[in-house]
């Protein structure tokens, strides 16, 4: 099915420049004043509000055409759980990745519960269209008992040091949130969540692909992919 083009009516700075600027703020730990800051060094001034309102309109549209990992029924999923703050309110951002990083899905709720572990996997199942080889989590019991209620033919595997791949995987968010000062409410960053995700995706190469020169060429064709989808592409 052929995709609509992108829509930038009404901008009066180029496709180029817009897609610039969202790519910079959603892949890197940078905040909206120091993008700014950035595209000023090129002779570029545009207003950090401005550059927000692209991030808001833009940056779902981008996340939504960009390329998606192919599930199989071999990939093994390991889910976590990090703490995350918004004003004085306790918050838990549940995430599940894939076994080279990917990030399949995140949920922010407010409890760490079973009933909060299988909307996770609820959640997976749905998206991914099929069931993964096995499932490896932390000592949390309620993984546990949510994999019996949705998954229960998937083997769990429940060990503090084999999750360390997920546990890794929340390091980009974190680095985020200090650069935002944390983030301000929970619909928020559960809107957030997917485009810094997916283009994270996008550009982290996968394990498999260790050498300067494998990666090198992996970012170059990422980056193709980003001006394609952005439509900007020359």
């Amino acid at each position: 099915m052929t995709r609509s083009p992108i829509s930038y009516k009404r901008h009066r700075f180029p496709p180029a420049i817009i897609a610039h600027a969202v790519w910079l703020y959603f892949r890197f730990p940078l905040s909206l004043r120091l993008v700014e800051e950035m595209l000023l060094e090129r002779g570029i001034v545009v207003s950090y509000e401005t550059i927000r309102c692209w991030a808001k309109k833009f940056g779902p549209q981008y996340a939504c055409r960009l390329q998606r990992k192919s599930p199989k029924p071999t990939d093994v999923w390991h889910l976590d759980e990090v703490v995350v703050r918004i004003g004085e309110k306790k918050h838990w951002l549940w995430r599940a990745v894939d076994q080279d990083g990917y990030v399949l899905d995140e949920i922010v709720q407010g409890r760490r519960n079973t009933k909060a572990a299988k909307r996770l996997l609820v959640r997976l199942v749905k998206q991914q269209g099929c069931l993964p080889k096995r499932i490896v989590t932390d000592k949390l019991r309620s993984y546990g008992a949510a994999r019996r209620q949705v998954i229960p033919a998937v083997e769990h595997r429940s060990h503090k040091g084999l999750n360390n791949r997920a546990e890794n995987s929340h390091l980009p968010l974190r680095k985020r949130e200090r650069v935002m000062q944390g983030f301000r409410s929970q619909g928020g960053l559960q809107r957030f969540l997917p485009v810094f995700s997916t283009v994270r995706n996008l550009f982290v190469p996968p394990r498999s692909k260790s050498s300067a020169l494998t990666i090198h060429l992996h970012r170059i064709g990422a980056i193709a992919h980003w001006k394609a989808v952005a439509d900007v592409a020359a």
